[in-house]
This record gives structure tokens, C-alpha cells and sequence, in this order.
């Protein structure tokens, strides 16, 4: 079973609630005060469905799943050193984790461009390959229709 998507009306409806800081079709960024609310709620001996409930969530939209989710992601988080902040950086991606020197970055591009020349290389022999397949088949086709017409 895949990954349940909400709907707009859905999506319109959980935009309003204040615990909510941003929302798609697939996902929804929490607040840190709704976090730290939850995780308080369940050690206190509420069921995550109640909470989420209480606090103007549509159990059933959000599913079974990612209620489990949402409640094994905030307990962790609350364990953490950087507590409920969002450690996630501004950009996607894996950042640098140095800035290279002169020689390192002529190296890269070296190799960079050895890698584009063997690309081309297997592009040009696909290519080629392709159009004598074309030819034997033409071929095949002529022999085929002069037969026919014997």
C-alpha cells in the first residue's frame, strides 16, 4: 500500500490549525510548541489519536501510519540535544565538506571531463548500433515485400 496522499480540502483545513507550520499533499512540518505538547500529552497516559484529536486533527486523514509515525518522531526528538528544532538545513542536499584547493579542483574537472568523453563514446556506439539495426531491418523488409510479390 503506498503513501496516502490528502486532498485540497484537507490540505486547506490543516494549513488553519496553529500547530501546523507548513503542509504539501504528502507531508506536514509541525511546531516545536506542538511537539513539545504532544510528547507532554503522552507520557501524561493520552493515546496519540486523542491528542491529535484535541488538538483539531482529522485522525483519519492523517491514517494509522503516520500517526505511529508522528509519535515515534516526536518521543525521539524529545530525547535529542536539539530538542524539537528542525535540524533540517535551509538547502537540499549534501553539503560540501571542504572548499578545494586549485589543484583539487583541476583534478575534478579532469576527471569530470574523462567521464563526459567515455559518455559520448557509449552514446555514439548506441547510436550507431541503433541505425544498422534500422538497416538490417529495412533490408529484411525489401527482401521481404520482393518475395511477396514472386
Amino acid at each position: 500500500m503506498g503513501k496516502k496522499y490528502f486532498t485540497d480540502e484537507q490540505l486547506k483545513v490543516l494549513l488553519k490549525n496553529p500547530y501546523v507550520k507548513s503542509a504539501s499533499t504528502k507531508s506536514i512540518t509541525y511546531t516545536e510548541e506542538f511537539k513539545a505538547y504532544f510528547v507532554a500529552e503522552y507520557e501524561a497516559g493520552k493515546t496519540p489519536s486523542e491528542i491529535l484529536r484535541n488538538s483539531g486533527f482529522d485522525v483519519r486523514a492523517l491514517g494509522r501510519t503516520r500517526i505511529d509515525s508522528i509519535s515515534r518522531s516526536f518521543r525521539k526528538m524529545s530525547k535529542r540535544e536539539e530538542g524539537f528544532a528542525d535540524t533540517r538545513k535551509g538547502s537540499p542536499g549534501r553539503p560540501s565538506t571542504k572548499t578545494l584547493t586549485s589543484d583539487e579542483q583541476i583534478e575534478r574537472l579532469q576527471h569530470q571531463v574523462k567521464y563526459l568523453k567515455q559518455e559520448n563514446e557509449f552514446l555514439k556506439k548506441i547510436n550507431f548500433l541503433d541505425r544498422q539495426a534500422q538497416w538490417k531491418y529495412k533490408q529484411n523488409q525489401k527482401k521481404n515485400s520482393k518475395s511477396f510479390n514472386k
